[in-house]
């Protein structure tokens, strides 16, 4: 299912039986699932303490529900959760995304902010989709755990939080050290993709910049991998 379908019908596509369960025990609405013919036969019983419609198809019938080359066998058809706020997040830690466009590094960055309890993610307009599929199996079931506030007008949700006393943290090569910042009070963390880093109006709007101090020669560190890293550092005030 292309983006603009999934936008006109307001479903998603979820594969693999332990991303399935997340999101059916999570408080996302599942329309049905579907299962091949051999994965039944291989004795994967769907959990019958789910109570949605369950179809087994054949497999040329369940290839044109997934993307992947070597599918599992199961996926289900999740509605799109209801719209939130973006002006009503509580919470003490929030991260920001600015432009990530690569949809495995955003499902890993969602993955990291379930582990170390970020519950408020907000995304600029041009960060990739939260319901690709790449996102979907990147996040390993955190994309059901999250709040996520995606298209968002980066810039102003910054200024409005400023005003609410939240202080903005901007991951940049030329920073302070992480291991020597101290989280405090109420904090946005950015993090912008490594290709072209934070935008002038991301920098001009932060408090402080943070970086990871480098030991070797690498030139940079992935996105995702850096938001694990600056994550286990500010989560600790949570």
């Amino acid at each position: 299912m292309k983006k603009k379908d999934r936008d006109i019908h307001q479903k998603f596509i979820a594969e693999g039986l332990k991303t399935i369960q997340e999101g059916l025990d999570s408080s996302y609405s599942c329309e049905a699932v579907f299962m091949t013919v051999e994965y039944e036969t291989l004795n994967k019983k769907f959990p019958r303490k789910y109570n949605v419609p369950l179809d087994i198809v054949n497999e040329e019938d369940f290839n044109m529900l997934t993307d992947t080359v070597t599918p599992q066998g199961i996926v289900a058809v999740f509605n799109y959760p209801s719209a939130k706020d973006v002006n009503n997040i509580k919470s003490s830690l929030i991260v920001c995304l600015e432009n990530i466009s690569d949809p495995g590094n955003l499902g890993t960055i969602l993955r990291n902010c379930d582990w170390f309890g970020v519950t408020d993610v907000v995304l600029s307009k041009y960060s990739a989709d939260v319901f690709n599929p790449k996102t979907i199996r990147s996040s390993m079931g955190s994309i059901f755990h999250v709040n996520i506030y995606d298209e968002t007008e980066l810039s102003t949700f910054v200024e409005e939080y400023k005003k609410k006393d939240y202080r903005v943290l901007c991951a940049d090569t030329d920073g302070e050290d992480l291991y020597t910042f101290e989280a405090e009070g109420k904090d946005i963390i950015i993090l912008a993709s490594e290709a072209h880093g934070p935008s002038v109006d991301v920098l001009r709007l932060s408090d402080h910049r943070i970086t990871i101090p480098k030991y070797g020669k690498a030139e940079s560190l992935n996105v995702a991998s850096a938001s694990a890293v600056i994550l286990s550092r500010l989560a600790n005030k949570l």
